[in-house]
């Protein structure tokens, strides 16, 4: 095993992340960061030793040296463009969800990624938490039968939604209930999704970005599985990042209740109040460890490149995810249910942009 060279391409939150685990990675030789913010360019470089930074993602991708790239760049419109590029230059990818905003550009990814024999994966983190892997665990191993149904609650704070919602035009279907129907539809393999139905309740991001507040998600899969998910944006600020999940399993010999919503640690002082530390979804820093799964998301996708083996998450099933939440974006405007898969007139109609 040799080491590698790495770019990262947005060095924002997440961006930061995947930096950090790069640098502290013995696979990665050397890190080149790709920033257009100067001031945090600055920053994420020299807290990093990064060999190279730019305000110009193309020159780490002109960089015969670099073999993979991480592209954590927002808006979410910068994704195809920027991962096309990083294909047609030969990288190895890791681009944060979602992977396109159509599923035309989708597709035209995945096959870009075959044709140049390279890997590419996207980022749904919550795979590489815990106690999700514990779920899915307990549904290879039998331990509570075949599966009959799942029903799983996300809720953010308000000011990462605003953040979010304000960005990109894009439901809280295609930006939070989207790990969890990416988590949930993994589990479940090879039973695929046939039918989705979606209900959208508004409150006060409608007058902000004219966006939903909450969206309840239901899916019908092909050996009768039932799922429900839902995820909403607009928790009172509370901590900041804060994310909180609840996720029941039933089967047909058991149950699985599995309480991620954070509250095993809590800190409560005369100067901030009640805080609840390592609540956020990509996690956070704690000294020399990391709290949370994008941390080892990052190491496993540089283990692929380096020891040459298959990334967990396919952009085929990514993209599989991107039309469960299409459609049920368009469930919720017509307020009938959608079969999978769609026609070429849903896919339009569901399209963003």
């Amino acid at each position: 095993m040799e080491q590698i060279n790495v770019g990262v391409i947005g060095a924002g939150w997440c961006g930061g992340i995947r930096a950090n685990a790069s640098a502290a990675s013995a696979l990665v030789q050397d890190l080149h960061i790709a920033e257009i913010n100067p001031e945090r360019l600055e920053e994420v470089s020299s807290e990093t030793n990064a060999a190279s930074a730019t305000t110009d993602y193309h020159e780490l991708l002109a960089r015969e040296d670099v073999t993979a790239i991480m592209i954590s760049a927002t808006p979410e419109s910068t994704h195809y463009p920027i991962a096309k590029d990083s294909l047609m230059a030969g990288k190895h990818v890791l681009l944060e969800k979602p992977i396109s905003l159509t599923l035309q550009e989708a597709d035209e990814l995945v096959a870009l990624a075959k044709s140049k024999n390279v890997k590419f994966t996207i980022g749904y983190s919550q795979r590489f938490n815990h106690k999700y892997a514990f779920i899915r665990k307990a549904l290879l191993d039998g331990t509570i039968g075949q599966p009959v149904s799942a029903v799983i609650s996300r809720h953010i704070t308000r000011s990462l939604g605003d953040k979010i919602s304000g960005r990109t035009p894009l439901s809280p279907a295609a930006m939070e209930a989207t790990h969890d129907i990416d988590f949930v539809l993994w589990c479940m393999q090879p039973a695929k999704p046939v039918r989705v139905y979606a209900q959208s309740g508004y409150g006060v991001m409608k007058e902000k970005t004219g966006m939903e507040d909450t969206m309840w998600i239901m899916i019908t899969l092909d050996n009768g599985v039932v799922i429900t998910v839902g995820a909403g944006w607009t928790m009172p600020p509370g901590y900041p990042n804060y994310s909180g999940t609840w996720l029941e399993f039933v089967g047909t010999d058991g149950m699985l209740i599995v309480d991620d919503t954070h509250r095993d640690v809590i800190v409560n002082t005369m100067n901030k109040g009640i805080e609840l530390p390592m609540s956020t979804m990509p996690g956070e820093f704690v000294n020399h460890v990391f709290a949370g799964p994008m941390y080892p998301e990052t190491i496993h996708f540089l283990e692929a490149v380096a020891y040459d083996r298959d990334v967990m998450v396919t952009p085929e099933h990514a993209r599989q995810v991107m039309e469960v939440y299409m459609a049920a974006d368009l469930s919720a405007d017509t307020n009938v249910p959608v079969e999978l898969p769609m026609t070429v007139e849903q896919i339009a109609m569901a399209s963003p942009v």
